[in-house]
């Protein structure tokens, strides 16, 4: 596996990705309503675009297969990190993770956790600041505010 930079043209595979994981991974802890709402069939792909490209978004690949991405910004906040259902529990995440965490220096990286995705950044040292409700498309999804101290 490796990872490099996210270029334009990797668009389409990522919000596939996105869509199949969120529907699939995450569909034990949201409503069917609220994961069509948090990963809708039709993104807007120039904001999506605009998105990745305003932070630092890396792409782990192996044998030219897109096998998940993730991205943070210079004030250590980590926006996305999404492996494709087919490649989870290998340590994709944990590569991606491990590399954002050390690319600013930064004294604490903040993420915004799903319900799913909480247990990974809690056995990453993460602690759970506080929960919050998070509206998007008329439907409120629960995930938290979570920080991890570097040291």
């Amino acid at each position: 596996m490796r990872l490099r930079l996210y270029r334009a043209r990797d668009l389409p595979v990522l919000l596939e990705l996105f869509y199949n994981t969120v529907h699939t991974v995450c569909a034990g802890n949201y409503t069917p309503a609220q994961l069509d709402a948090w990963a809708p069939r039709k993104p807007d792909e120039a904001a999506w675009d605009a998105s990745l490209r305003s932070r630092t978004t890396l792409v782990a690949e192996e044998d030219g297969a897109i096998l998940g991405f993730g991205n943070i910004g210079p004030d250590g906040y980590l926006d996305l990190l999404y492996v494709h259902r087919d490649h989870q529990r290998r340590g994709v995440a944990a590569v991606i993770c491990d590399f954002l965490e050390t690319l600013y220096p930064v004294d604490r990286v903040t993420v915004h956790a799903s319900e799913t995705a909480r247990p990974f950044f809690e056995k990453r040292g993460y602690r759970a600041l506080r929960s919050q409700q998070v509206e998007r498309r008329g439907q409120v999804l629960t995930n938290y505010v979570m920080e991890k101290e570097l040291s």
